[in-house]
């Protein structure tokens, strides 16, 4: 990664801040619901800032917004970026190291996904306790920059076991209910086969989507401690009693948003 383009990217933002950003929210497909509770929100459009990628997606805004919510200080992204959209690794994750250098410490990644336990229902939330990577590639892959972090990273906890433990203890408090499971990425853009998800289901794999991953590896790269939630939108392949399409995705994100909001919230709060 190329630092004093980051640098750049991160300058431009400071310009606009009053100050640095310690925690970061990534929201799903859908999820973009959240920055309705941001406080004094300074939104800035991907496109104004240096460098930075300008894929979007449908259901993905397209902002950075800052502000507060519950006390901290936040740099949401409304919306990400996919690799299925033809962007590189280091664009899709370009806005994890423009993070780092605004702060960021903690952050908090949130997808919309299809959910492989047979007990899972449409609008479950799933705290994430692990993942599986089957996107056939690594976003640390190339030249390290040590100034960002270490050639080989430890992944022994890519989420937090004190977010993890944190997040549960707001949901009791709040009464959501929730589930906790392993994420599994693929590229995309289409859907798994029936056989793809047995596979993945003997592998271990609780959720599949198309995203996440890399966020992730590269955010603990960075030293940052991580929290992921995910929307089960769907059944996957063989469980579904009907074809996938994005539209019932982002609805049933959308019903979802609501209580995703209010558990983030609160977590934060706490």
């Amino acid at each position: 990664m190329n630092y004093e383009a980051v640098r750049e990217s991160a300058d431009y933002i400071l310009s606009k801040l009053k100050g640095k950003t310690d925690t970061g929210i990534i929201l799903g497909s859908g999820l973009g619901g959240l920055v309705d509770v941001i406080e004094d929100p300074v939104v800035i459009p991907y496109g104004e800032i240096p460098h930075f990628p300008k894929a979007t997606l449908a259901g993905h805004a397209g902002n950075f917004v800052f502000g507060k919510i519950g006390g901290r200080r936040v740099a949401v992204m409304q919306g990400r970026f996919h690799c299925y959209q033809g962007l590189g690794m280091d664009q899709v994750t370009y806005p994890l190291y423009v993070m780092k250098l605004l702060g960021v410490s903690d952050l908090v990644i949130t997808n919309a996904c299809g959910g492989i336990r047979k007990d899972f229902r449409p609008g479950d939330l799933m705290i994430i306790t692990d993942f599986i990577n089957m996107l056939g590639t690594n976003p640390l892959i190339g030249d390290n920059d040590e100034r960002f972090g270490v050639r080989f990273p430890d992944m022994s906890e890519p989420y937090s076991h004190e977010l993890i433990a944190l997040a549960e203890k707001c949901a009791a408090s709040c009464g959501i209910s929730y589930q906790k499971g392993v994420y599994l990425a693929t590229t995309g853009p289409s859907y798994e086969t029936a056989a793809e998800i047995r596979a993945f289901r003997t592998l271990g794999a609780d959720a599949v989507g198309m995203s996440t991953v890399p966020e992730t590896i590269v955010a603990r790269y960075l030293g940052m401690k991580v929290l992921g939630i995910a929307c089960i939108t769907n059944m996957a392949t063989g469980l579904a009693r009907e074809p996938h399409t994005h539209e019932e995705v982002l609805r049933i994100a959308d019903e979802s948003s609501a209580r995703l909001c209010r558990w983030v919230t609160d977590i934060l709060k706490a």
